[in-house]
């Protein structure tokens, strides 16, 4: 019978020569697949301020609505605009990008849809209504307003 003898000279060492660029070629692939900001904000946005405020749970089922006058005010006018993603939409267009994002949804998720409002201090309360009834025929009953939360410094 044979005897196996233990190697005892084996290195316990391991190459870390390429190391950094591993690191660096993962990070330079999250650089580029990585999307900080979908939509460009083309109306004015002076969010109100509010006390008591509730986080969500879910964005990915969170649509946004922007209304505010427009920051280019040359080319489309000083009156209060609905911004829909990046173009603006007439209220009544409202019935088709509701189901157009509902559509983005997986069928369970359509109903849970919450329709965020981010609305200028400063715009009219028609546009904001008229929002409000066109979004409750399109069966979108969950809406959030977004606001900033007050401080103290806020009630002096």
């Amino acid at each position: 019978m044979s005897k196996f003898k233990k190697k005892t000279n084996t290195s316990q060492d391991i190459p870390t020569s390429a190391l950094p660029d591993i690191i660096f070629m993962l990070l330079f692939f999250f650089m580029v697949t990585t999307v900080l900001r979908e939509t460009d904000i083309l109306v004015e946005q002076n969010i109100p301020k509010a006390e008591q405020l509730k986080k969500l749970e879910r964005k990915s089922l969170v649509s946004y609505l922007y209304i505010g006058e427009p920051k280019n005010p040359e080319k489309f006018g000083t009156e209060a605009k609905l911004q829909a993603n990046d173009v603006f939409i007439e209220p009544q267009d409202l019935l088709l990008w509701v189901s157009k994002e509902k559509d983005k949804l997986s069928e369970a998720e359509r109903d849970k849809i919450t329709i965020a409002l981010k609305v200028d201090s400063d715009a009219k309360m028609g546009i904001v209504s008229d929002v409000q009834q066109k979004l409750r025929k399109a069966n979108a009953r969950k809406l959030m307003y977004n606001v900033l939360k007050r401080t103290d410094k806020d009630l002096l």
